[in-house]
């Protein structure tokens, strides 16, 4: 097909779901009213925790952080697949799918970082009760925050640039937006240097948080083992079991799609679990961290009853 870097002018088509024609009406409704829920959880999670007092905590101030970074990350996609399915034209141009690419990447791997800072916030509530409050100053929790977007988006710079670098032959992307392991099938050249790098990078922004996490929980759980009263444990494994049910989401999905080598990488597959962690996760999470919580719960009902007495 030749090498299609040549023309930037050029766009890519967008295939999505179009090989299932008679999935693409019920994914539509699917795909909209989880994109309406999760714009509302997310959105409501952030209001809430910037108007109750009780949740001016460094827990649901990382939450909030998550809550946007989710509603960003599905915002990054989702109309753009919404169109697809309901139109016939299926292109987009280069830089809004580079443009695509960046954001998805960046997103992504600040919400990794995010999710090692959420861990080591309940590590030293439970492991740390005592300091908890001097360890968390509000200064290193905007600190941690500030460096977990950093970290986000320099590691999108990075990959996106040598993924732009490596030479394109063809347009038709198997996908229903414009990711990496896509990407990577198109290269016409071999680009085993390349794809090395970047497998690296990846490994970095996604195992070694991992690992982290898991080690944290280990510190976790063996202190809530210690912990003689039932309620207290019941306490502290609710809260943190939370978290760990997010990160087992979110971290299953992105390391099958990122960590597989490209030749064995199925494109069909692959649509449908990018479907689980742009649209299911980011719905699921404001619901994972609420229905146990009666601080949230506490916040949305006083709001509501505010509401109720003002008419």
């Amino acid at each position: 097909m030749g090498d299609f870097n040549a023309s930037l002018g050029k766009g890519f088509i967008l295939v999505g779901f179009s090989d299932w024609p008679q999935l693409e009406l019920i994914l539509f409704i699917y795909v909209l009213i989880f994109y309406s829920l999760t714009l509302f959880g997310n959105t409501t999670i952030i209001a809430l925790s910037h108007v109750d007092l009780r949740l001016h905590t460094p827990m649901y101030f990382f939450l909030s952080h998550l809550s946007f970074l989710d509603l960003c990350y599905t915002t990054s996609t989702v109309p753009q697949l919404l169109i697809n399915i309901e139109g016939h034209d299926h292109t987009i141009t280069y830089g809004r799918c580079v443009a695509q690419l960046f954001s998805v990447l960046a997103l992504g791997s600040t919400e990794s970082m995010l999710l090692v800072v959420m861990a080591f916030d309940r590590y030293a509530a439970v492991c740390r009760p005592l300091l908890y409050t001097a360890i968390m100053h509000p200064l290193l929790c905007q600190a941690l925050a500030i460096s977990s977007w950093v970290a986000g988006l320099v590691n999108s710079l990075i990959q996106t640039g040598l993924m732009m670098a490596m030479p394109l032959c063809g347009y038709r992307l198997n996908h229903f937006f414009c990711e990496m392991p896509v990407f990577l099938k198109l290269a016409c050249k071999n680009t085993a240097g390349t794809e090395a790098k970047m497998f690296v990078a990846r490994a970095i922004i996604l195992v070694f948080p991992a690992t982290l996490i898991l080690g944290s929980y280990a510190h976790i759980a063996r202190a809530v083992l210690k912990v003689k009263s039932i309620s207290g444990r019941r306490k502290a494994f609710g809260t943190c079991g939370s978290h760990l049910l997010v990160v087992s989401m979110f971290y299953g999905s992105t390391i099958y799609t990122y960590l597989q080598p490209n030749d064995s990488y199925s494109e069909n597959e692959g649509k449908f679990v990018a479907l689980f962690y742009t649209i299911v996760t980011p719905m699921l999470n404001p619901l994972i961290y609420t229905l146990r919580n009666k601080d949230v719960k506490g916040a949305l009902w006083k709001v509501l009853r505010r509401g109720t007495d003002s008419r």
